[in-house]
C-alpha cells in the first residue's frame, strides 16, 4: 500500500499536513520532535516498514512545523498536544501505537493519558517530557533570559536554519502546565524506550526518570551507550523497527486460548518487521515465553 497525503483542517482555519499508509492492525502514529518535521529519517523508515508489511501508519507535522500552517513561534505544548489528539480522533480508528521522538515522547505520554482507550502500546525515542522547564530553561544564558523577559522571545541559533528560531515566553510558561514528572505517570500499556547514552540534548537519566514514573509494568528501557540524540544510524534504525514491530504485536487484541494467542503473536512480530532495507529478523518467542 502506498502513502497518501492530505491536510487536516483545524478549528482556527489552519491545516495540518499529514501522510498515511492504509493497512491492517494497530495504527502506528509518528510524533516528531521539537522544530522537526515528518520527513526525517526515522519517520520515513517507519513509512517504508508499513508499506512493506501492510501495516497502518500516520505521520504529520504539528502547527508551525514542516508543511503545516502556522508560525513556529506561535506554537505551544497545548497547541501541539491538541494537534496530536485531532490527528488521532479524525485520521485513525481502533488501537494505536504511538512512536514519539524527543518532544514527541512527551506528547505521546500526554495523548496516552487523554486517550487511554485508544493507545495500546508506545515506543519512545529519547523522550523529553517537561523539556521546556527541566531541560531548556536551565540551559538559557542570562542574555537569553533577559531577552525573553523583555521581548517575550529569544532567537535560538540553529545549524539547520539560517537566523535561528524563537523560544517564547508563552512556550515556556505553557510547558510548565503540562509537567508529568516526577510522576506517577498513569500509563499502563507496554512501552519501549530507546535512549542514547551520548545524547547531548536529553540526558539518559531524564529518560530513565520517565521510565520509572510510568505506572505500567511492561516497560523496557534500552540504553544505546554510544547513541546520540537523533538515533538515526543504521543500527539505531534497526532497533527502532524492531521495537515498533514488537509494539504492534503487543497492541493487537488477543483472542482464543493461550497457545493460539502466543503463536499468533509470534507470527505478527515476524510479519511486522519485514523491512529488508533495515534488515530486522526478530526472534520468534517460544511457546512458554511470558
Amino acid at each position: 500500500m502506498t502513502e497518501s497525503r492530505g491536510a487536516l483542517a483545524r478549528e482556527d482555519g489552519s491545516k495540518l499536513a499529514w501522510r498515511r499508509v492504509e493497512g491492517e492492525g494497530p495504527t502506528v502514529v509518528w510524533l516528531g520532535g521539537f522544530h522537526s518535521d515528518m520527513t526525517g529519517t526515522k519517520a520515513q523508515v517507519l513509512a517504508e516498514q508499513a508499506e512493506a508489511t501492510g501495516g497502518a501508519y500516520v505521520r504529520f507535522d504539528y502547527f508551525g512545523h514542516g508543511e503545516s500552517d502556522g508560525a513556529f513561534k506561535d506554537g505551544t505544548i497545548s497547541r501541539w498536544r491538541a494537534d496530536v489528539l485531532a490527528v488521532i480522533d479524525e485520521l485513525t480508528d481502533g488501537p494505536l501505537v504511538l512512536v514519539g521522538s524527543s518532544m514527541g515522547g512527551w506528547l505521546a505520554c500526554l495523548a496516552a493519558i487523554a486517550r487511554p482507550d485508544r493507545v495500546k502500546a508506545m515506543v519512545l525515542i529519547a523522550p523529553a517530557p517537561d523539556f521546556t522547564e527541566k531541560l531548556m530553561v536551565p540551559e538559557l544564558s542570562a542574555e537569553a533570559k533577559a531577552a525573553i523577559a523583555r521581548d517575550g522571545f529569544w532567537i535560538r541559533p540553529s545549524e539547520y536554519e539560517d537566523g535561528g528560531y524563537a523560544i517564547t515566553r508563552d512556550l515556556l510558561e505553557d510547558g510548565a502546565r503540562w509537567s508529568i514528572l516526577p510522576g506517577p505517570v498513569p500509563i499502563d500499556v507496554p512501552v519501549r524506550v530507546l535512549q542514547g547514552g551520548a545524547d547531548p540534548d536529553v540526558p539518559w537519566t531524564h529518560a530513565l526518570e520517565l521510565t520509572n514514573a510510568l505506572t505500567g509494568d511492561d516497560v523496557v528501557f534500552s540504553l544505546i551507550k554510544d547513541g546520540d540524540h537523533r538515533l538515526s544510524r543504521p543500527q539505531d534504525l534497526q532497533r527502532l523497527v524492531a521495537a515498533v514491530a514488537e509494539a504492534r504485536g503487543l497492541a493487537e487484541p488477543e483472542e482464543g486460548d493461550l497457545v493460539s494467542r502466543r503463536l499468533a503473536r509470534a507470527a505478527r512480530l515476524r510479519n511486522a518487521a519485514g523491512l529488508e532495507a533495515v534488515g530486522i529478523t526478530p526472534r520468534a518467542p517460544a511457546i512458554d515465553d511470558e
